[in-house]
């Protein structure tokens, strides 16, 4: 049975978007990551399988080392789901600064 990660509880995890954020400038060996992290390397793969298995993290190889760089692609479908609802905060902000304004006269 294969298991299906979901990008958000991906995204959820502190370290991991620290990873993304990591590659986003350049990619990066795994070793590389690691050396960022105070946790062991295996616990860092780890992060690394489950950011590659939700695509956020796509892999090339290069001799005898693997690259991770960012797949934005994959960023772009998260942020389409997010857009409607900062669009809906930002809506609701608005409101509430004008009648704030409003208030204080």
């Amino acid at each position: 049975m294969e298991i299906r990660r979901d990008v958000f509880q991906a995204i959820a995890d502190p370290t991991r978007r620290a990873i993304l954020s990591l590659v986003a400038v350049q990619s990066m060996t795994p070793g590389a990551i690691a050396e960022n992290f105070e946790s062991s390397r295996q616990t860092i793969s780890k992060h690394i399988q489950i950011l590659s298995e939700c695509e956020l993290l796509s892999q090339t190889q290069n001799g005898r080392e693997i690259y991770y760089h960012l797949n934005p692609q994959k960023m772009k479908e998260i942020d389409n789901f997010i857009e409607p609802f900062r669009k809906m905060w930002d809506d609701r902000f608005n409101k509430l600064e004008s009648i704030m304004k409003n208030y204080k006269k």
